[in-house]
């Protein structure tokens, strides 16, 4: 569901299409949020129910920001890595 402000003519996106326009998934969106590692959209009161609503502005500050989020996973092992090198 795309949501249109009227008047303005800015397309306005769920967070789940945010994730999707992104090409991560909304799991890891809602974290990066969470974790402050993204700037994410006030919350807004839809029909009593409180959503984000990205405009292609968010999006693009989001999909600058993506390449130097690092994953805890893949940092922890290579990090795991580097040490064991170190110590050979």
């Amino acid at each position: 569901m795309t949501i249109s402000v009227i008047g303005r003519g800015t397309m306005l996106y769920s967070t789940r299409q945010t994730a999707k326009k992104l090409g991560i998934d909304l799991r890891s969106l809602n974290r990066y949020i969470a974790g402050n590692k993204v700037p994410a959209p006030p919350l807004t009161r839809v029909g009593g129910v409180k959503v984000r609503l990205w405009a292609n502005r968010d999006i693009a500050k989001v999909r600058k920001l993506l390449p130097k989020i690092e994953n805890g996973r893949k940092t922890r092992y290579q990090k795991q890595k580097k040490q064991n090198k170190d110590t050979r």
